[in-house]
């Protein structure tokens, strides 16, 4: 159109600015936030984003690196902190300009979490303590979940008399590793429960490995010295070989002998409960805006997503918004461990929260916030981030990628788990793997023991990134399924040079994957049968994948590999077949071996040479 002129194209100035100054941003940071930060105006802000080929609206969350790469063209340097961090820094400003509780911290009650073996009597004890039953009310008299108790001492004969602990009664260890595995650090102090009659079991040991490894003190309180086959001097010198020392041998761990079912010395228990939580100086602001940890979480079919969290510091109050994990939510009601409704819970204080708009991890960090917008935004980001993170490769240690590691990390501490069939294999090889260590990698036996490798050991894996070495026995299946979920490297091996080699190879960067096993199917020996000329033909029903006449088998009994050969024939009534699916029945004979009973199971494999990974 004549004498029309266009309006002026918007023109972004591609020339970055000089680094200037320096700001903080947190993960998850909205493009309003964010052009508030830097001292721009929004519009220019999505302009340059536009730029860059993103498509941002004013409230949406920007990714930590593409919104450091948009501050540096604006001239700022960035620090990203994580939004749980953010808030703390906002709390511990408004406190110190007096606006929130300006108060000092305050002595906080001690978190205790009990561990030991089953049937030791972890449960009974805390059910003494509490003076209710909870072990009547469990499914088979076992803990099926995580319970969380507060508890007052009413002695008042005690120095301790009035003082309050948290206790945290978990099922086994894989909640407590679980949490670990996310970096919470809930407990304070470990309660190892152990049976005079029954001594140092193996779960009993996992304790040790787990509080070890979480760097939380041990009191080892020795249950069930009222029985008469009970021998509290034999646990002592049990417990002493793994370390831990009692205090009358001039060691540092506190020891209690205790009854839980006669209710003997309960009380001396709690006041060194409190006398190594003082040592620990612990101590909250009640004042400041909550933050904790996510002890358990379900699904209820009346209330929806309940979670226990246990309060670690600052004061939670019912209306409040938070946000944890990926979820967010506002507290519609709180209730206590006896189910009785509270208006606020202070710090270490375990309470069942209503009021979440998802379900959140075990582990994950529980933070007030006071804009609700500000939490789905965190959350929302969080959920997104979890799915890329999901389906992108996990980056567990494995063999192969040692190497690699080592280059760019210098010395490299690589974690074994060992399990083998025997105890003596596993007393060579624990010295064995010890004496490999060398300036560049040093080799670290986190738990060593005899028996199939168990879903414990993968979790334990999965937390400490440890690789595991399985000596003439297998994973239980759930473990093998759990590995494969975790990203878990399991080796597994029958001769003990072959290992050795494996892991040199693996230190000096030399490994080579040369031959790769893949499962095919197992069989349950259900019946056995002698045939002349033919030898033990093991009448077979097949529970997983197939077996294939041309199948390389182990026979494991009891998880143990007992036998690896191939399979003679494969027969189904009284025809040869080449192949026998799930759920059919089947007659196995191995080559040259007869010595199959009932109850064994027949594992079927294929091994194929595949060529060496050149490792750069």
């Amino acid at each position: 159109m004549k004498g029309y002129v266009p309006p002026p194209r918007l023109v972004v100035s591609n020339e970055p600015q000089p680094i200037t100054r320096s700001i903080t941003i947190t993960e998850g940071i909205s493009v309003k936030d964010l052009a508030e930060k830097l001292g721009v105006r929004a519009k220019d802000l999505i302009a340059r984003l536009l730029a860059r080929g993103v498509f941002a609206t004013i409230n949406q969350t920007l990714d930590a690196e593409l919104a450091s790469e948009v501050a540096r063209f604006f001239g700022a340097d960035t620090n990203v902190i994580t939004f749980e961090e953010q808030a703390a820094k906002e709390v511990s400003v408004t406190a110190a300009s007096g606006e929130e509780g300006a108060t000092e911290g305050v002595p906080r009650p001690p978190v205790v979490t009990i561990m030991g073996h089953v049937d030791h009597g972890k449960t009974t004890l805390l059910d003494s303590i509490r003076s209710t039953n909870v072990a009547e009310g469990e499914a088979g008299g076992i803990t099926q979940h995580i319970g969380a108790y507060k508890v007052k001492i009413l002695d008042e004969d005690s120095p301790a008399y009035g003082r309050e602990i948290v206790f945290l009664d978990t099922p086994g260890h894989e909640a407590f590793t679980r949490m670990r595995a996310r970096g919470a650090k809930s407990t304070d102090i470990v309660v190892l429960v152990v049976a005079a009659d029954d001594g140092v079991m193996p779960q009993t040991l996992e304790a040790i490995d787990h509080a070890h490894a979480a760097e939380v003190p041990i009191i080892v309180a020795v249950n069930k010295i009222d029985k008469p086959e009970a021998m509290p001097d034999r646990v002592k010198k049990q417990l002493a070989d793994r370390g831990l020392v009692p205090e009358e041998w001039g060691g540092s761990t506190v020891f209690v002998d205790v009854s839980a079912k006669k209710k003997t010395n309960l009380n001396l228990l709690m006041e060194m409960i409190c006398l190594v939580a003082d040592l620990q100086e612990l101590k909250a602001t009640p004042d400041r805006r909550a933050s904790g940890v996510v002890l358990e979480a379900k699904l209820d079919r009346g209330r929806g997503p309940v979670a226990t969290v246990l309060m670690q510091n600052g004061t939670l109050r019912t209306g409040d918004n938070f946000v944890v994990g990926n979820v967010y939510g506002k507290v519609r009601a709180m209730f206590d461990d006896r189910g009785a409704q509270l208006e606020e819970a202070p710090p270490s204080t375990p309470v069942e929260i209503l009021g979440m708009e998802g379900l959140p991890q075990a582990g994950d960090q529980f933070v007030v916030v006071a804009d609700r917008d500000k939490a789905r935004g965190v959350s929302e980001y969080r959920e997104q981030k979890a799915r890329e993170a999901a389906l992108a490769k996990s980056s567990r240690v494995s063999l192969e990628g040692l190497a690699e590691q080592i280059k760019t990390a210098g010395t490299k501490e690589l974690n074994i788990i060992l399990k083998a069939d025997v105890g003596g294999s596993v007393e060579v090889l624990t010295d064995l793997l010890s004496k490999l260590s060398n300036d560049k990698v040093r080799l670290k036996v986190l738990r060593s023991g005899v028996g199939a490798i168990t879903e414990s050991d993968v979790l334990l894996a999965s937390a400490s990134n440890a690789i595991i070495i399985g000596f003439n026995v297998r994973p239980e299946r759930k473990a093998q399924e759990l590995a494969e979920q975790e990203k878990v490297d399991i080796r597994l091996h029958s001769i003990i040079y072959e290992l050795q080699d494996e892991i040199k190879r693996a230190m000096s960067g030399l490994l080579e994957p040369t031959i790769k096993e893949t499962y095919q199917g197992r069989a349950e020996v259900r019946e056995t049968f002698r045939i002349p000329k033919v030898g033990t033909v093991a009448g077979c029903y097949v529970v997983d994948g197939a077996i294939k006449r041309d199948s390389e088998v182990r026979l494991l009994r009891d998880n143990m590999v007992v036998f690896k050969g191939k399979v003679g024939s494969l027969r189904r009534f009284k025809d040869d077949a080449s192949e026998v699916r799930n759920g059919m029945e089947c007659g196995i004979s191995i080559a040259n071996y007869g010595d199959v009973k009932v109850g064994d199971v027949i594992e079927a494999f294929v091994t194929e040479r595949i060529a060496a990974e050149v490792i750069a």
